[in-house]
């Protein structure tokens, strides 16, 4: 069953374009960007796909030079299939594995313009960061996530709900029967995930608790790439790193919290290796005094969130039982999963060519502290963003930066409905991508 994701829209577009890069398809392990080729190709004649991981032989391909039409001809014969411009389309997956491969790239966008060729890898950054180039401006990077929200509904044939939501904003707010159905799904989706996998196998039988044990075989898998990442880095380094990152999520990472026997340079190499990985997405303190907001940042001050919420609630150890029997989010808002979801659905609604950045703001003082859980940029307008697990919660952080800044508009995200109220606009927990669409 394959499931309609945002990023097959970028995919056909690239197809279409007359001068085409190669493309490089970057993501955490799972995310499903094997599919998404794969249903790509349904629109070439032909189709050659070749996995690193699978037939290492191959990367003999790439021994002797990385002359493209010697690594045509040789590919051809082997899969005796022809290599034409236009009519097929070159996969080379879990690439990280052959380096030449990659550096390969460059040299097809220069001799062999017109070949529609997708590179891939789980732990491709890792790669990556080893190399001294891989053809930067002749090689294009598209970066996937998880399933968003939206792309689960789609999955899960809730069309007509979605197209509401859409059109819904803080001056036109959902019916509330619509809104009720609506946070029952996205409250059901932070404890699936967006892993494709999991989604699949839930639109097709419902049944959370095996998606549950899908959870748990991905979860294994994941730990045992902890092994790749650095032959100089222990794995129970990374793994501790890890675990200390999902208890302190929604919170600024305090490095000396992370394990008792680790030193802060010791964190901060797990920390970089988890990033690179995807598995841990970055949420930096901003100043947040103009765009870019990246212009003042504070590498010091850090948030972390792990990339999936169905990965996340099952390492922070939620009780299922305690999601079925209730309504309220913060019975399920354990490890802040409310901050965590919003955090990753910005990301997820950010443009696929872009490795999209997270930021936040605080200010720490003797008498008080302040916090806004996002702030992000639109339409060259600086929004901060609040988020609320429940209905209700103070917003004195939101309004002292709204004040300090001298910014006419504030988010707050929550299990309410749309609406408007002061300098405030009300968007519910499963629209967060009506912010980028909506105007400010």
């Amino acid at each position: 069953m394959y499931l309609v994701r945002k990023i097959d829209a970028d995919l056909l577009h690239w197809k279409d374009e007359k001068k085409h890069k190669p493309l490089l398809i970057r993501g955490a392990r799972q995310v499903g960007k094997t599919r998404s080729v794969r249903e790509l190709s349904k629109y070439f004649s032909n189709f050659i796909e070749i996995n690193f991981e699978e037939s290492p032989r191959m990367k003999v391909l790439f021994e002797d030079d990385l002359d493209p039409s010697r690594i045509c001809e040789n590919i051809a014969a082997i899969f005796n299939q022809p290599i034409t411009a236009s009519e097929t389309l070159l996969f080379f997956d879990e690439i990280q594995l052959c380096p030449k491969a990659i550096m390969s790239l460059r040299f097809f966008y220069e001799k062999m313009p017109n070949l529609h060729i997708i590179a891939a890898g789980s732990l491709l950054e890792f790669a990556l960061s080893e190399l001294p180039t891989f053809g930067v401006g002749r090689i294009r990077s598209i970066f996937m996530y998880p399933l968003s929200y939206f792309e689960f509904l789609n999955a899960i044939e809730e069309k007509l709900l979605l197209k509401k939501i859409i059109s819904s904003s803080p001056e036109y707010p959902l019916n509330p029967l619509l809104h009720k159905k609506a946070l029952d799904l996205v409250r059901k989706f932070m404890i699936l995930g967006g892993l494709p996998e999991v989604i699949a196998n839930y639109s097709e039988d419902q049944n959370l608790q095996k998606s549950n044990l899908i959870l748990n075989d991905v979860i294994i898998s994941l730990q045992s790439d902890f092994a790749k990442y650095n032959k100089k880095v222990p794995t129970s380094r990374i793994h501790e790193v890890f675990m200390s990152a999902v208890l302190q999520s929604g919170k600024k990472f305090v490095y000396t919290k992370a394990g008792e026997n680790l030193k802060i340079h010791d964190v901060k190499e797990a920390i970089e290796l988890l990033n690179k990985a995807a598995l841990i997405i970055k949420v930096t303190h901003s100043s947040c005094n103009g765009i870019p907001l990246g212009a003042e940042v504070n590498h010091q001050r850090q948030k972390l969130l792990i990339f999936d919420t169905g990965i996340f609630q099952k390492l922070v150890g939620l009780n299922l039982a305690d999601y079925l029997l209730s309504d309220d989010f913060k019975t399920i808002n354990r490890g802040n999963m409310a901050e965590q979801f919003v955090g990753l659905e910005l990301l997820k609604s950010g443009s696929s060519y872009q490795n999209n950045a997270l930021y936040y703001w605080s200010r720490e003082s003797k008498s008080s502290n302040s916090e806004v859980d996002y702030v992000i940029s639109h339409d060259e307008k600086i929004i901060p963003v609040e988020v609320k697990a429940g209905t209700k919660g103070s917003m004195q952080s939101l309004f002292i930066f709204l004040n300090e800044k001298k910014l006419e508009k504030g988010v707050r995200i929550s299990s309410e409905n749309f609406a408007k109220f002061d300098k405030i606009d009300v968007y519910p927990l499963y629209a967060v991508e009506n912010l980028i669409k909506n105007d400010h």
